[in-house]
C-alpha cells in the first residue's frame, strides 16, 4: 500500500511528490501528460524559471524525482477513487486499483476555450486567459477582451494595467448593465456586441477579429474569460464542496472535508499561477507527512 497517491503531475503534484519523497514516503504520482498550459510557449512569474517552456519545466520536475526511490511516476489517468474504511482505493485507466493512506488531487482545471474559427491556431501565442501570465509580452498593444457581463467587464478593467487600447468583444448581447458601461467608458474601453465570425492571424499572431456585421477589428492579442471546469471528476465524486468559481473549498494546508483527502493547485484556488500551485503542493505534502507521523507514533 502506498502512503500517498497523487492524481496530477503538474507543478502542485510534482512539488508534493518531491517533498514527500524527501520525507521517505512511498508515493505514486499519476499524470496523463496534458497540462492546462500545454498550448503555451512559456510560463511566467516563477522565480528562476521565468520564460521556460511548460514541457521543459515538467521534465525537470520529473527528473528531480528520480533521486528518490520511494517515488513512482506513471503516465496514466486516475479514473476513480473512493475511501473505504479510512483507506483510499484509486482506480487507474485500464482498471487497476491501488490503495493508499492519503490521496492528493492535483489535476487542475480546464479552460472553456471559445469555439471561434481560427482561435486554436493562435491559442498560447496571442490568445490568452491570464494577463499576469502573458500581459507583459503584449504590453501597450491593441488588445481585445472576449467575455460578457461582470466577468468581461472585470477582465477589461484589469487589463488597463497593460494597455490603454482595449476593446471588449461580447459576441452578442453584452449582458453589461449601465453602471458597468459607464465604468468601462471612463477608462477608455469600448464594446463590440457584433457576432464574431473568426480570428485571423499569421504565424500564431492575431491580426484582426472578423464580425458578422461591421468592420473587422485590428488587434494584436485577445484575452478571454469564459469560465473553467474541473479537469477531473474525482473531487466531485468524493463529495468535495465547491465555491462560486467552481474550484474546491479547502482548509488549512489544502485539507478537505474528508480526512486524508487533499486538493492542491488550480483545482482549489483563485490565484492560478504555476508558482502558487507548487507552493500549495508543498503545503499539502507537509500536512500529509505530519498526519502520517502522528498516525504511526506509538
Amino acid at each position: 500500500m502506498y502512503d500517498v497517491v497523487i492524481a496530477g503531475g503538474g507543478p502542485a503534484g510534482l512539488s508534493a511528490a518531491l517533498v514527500l519523497g524527501r520525507c521517505r514516503r512511498r508515493v505514486l504520482l499519476c499524470d496523463n501528460g496534458h497540462p492546462r498550459n500545454e498550448a503555451t510557449t512559456a510560463l511566467h512569474s516563477y522565480l528562476t524559471r521565468d520564460g521556460i517552456p511548460p514541457a521543459e519545466f515538467l521534465a525537470l520536475g520529473r527528473q528531480e524525482l528520480t533521486r528518490y526511490d520511494t517515488v513512482e511516476v506513471r503516465d496514466v489517468t486516475v479514473t476513480g477513487a473512493e475511501c473505504v474504511s479510512g483507506v483510499f482505493v484509486t482506480t487507474l485507466e485500464g482498471g487497476e486499483q491501488v490503495r493508499s493512506r492519503k490521496l492528493l488531487i492535483a489535476t487542475g482545471v480546464r479552460d472553456n476555450v471559445p469555439a471561434i474559427e481560427g482561435l486554436r491556431e493562435l491559442y498560447g501565442r496571442s490568445v490568452f486567459h491570464c494577463p499576469y501570465c502573458d500581459g507583459w509580452e503584449v504590453r501597450d498593444q491593441p488588445l481585445a477582451i472576449y467575455g460578457r457581463g461582470a466577468r468581461g467587464c472585470g477582465l477589461s478593467l484589469e487589463l488597463t494595467n497593460w494597455s490603454s487600447d482595449l476593446v471588449l468583444v461580447t459576441d452578442g448581447p453584452s449582458e453589461i448593465d449601465e453602471k458597468q458601461r459607464e465604468h468601462l467608458s471612463r477608462n477608455g474601453i469600448s464594446i463590440r456586441e457584433d457576432r464574431v465570425v473568426r480570428l485571423e492571424g499569421e504565424d500564431g499572431i492575431l491580426r484582426r477579429i472578423v464580425f458578422a456585421q461591421g468592420e473587422p477589428l485590428e488587434r494584436r492579442a485577445l484575452f478571454f474569460t469564459t469560465g473553467q471546469s474541473q479537469k477531473s471528476e474525482l473531487a466531485v465524486r468524493l463529495g468535495c464542496e465547491f465555491n462560486e468559481k467552481g474550484t474546491v473549498r479547502t482548509g488549512k494546508f489544502e485539507s478537505t472535508h474528508l480526512r486524508g483527502l487533499f486538493v492542491a493547485g488550480d483545482a482549489s484556488r483563485a490565484v492560478q499561477w504555476v508558482i502558487v500551485a507548487a507552493s500549495e503542493g508543498a503545503e499539502a505534502a507537509f500536512a500529509i507527512n505530519s498526519d502520517l507521523i502522528k498516525e504511526d507514533l506509538r
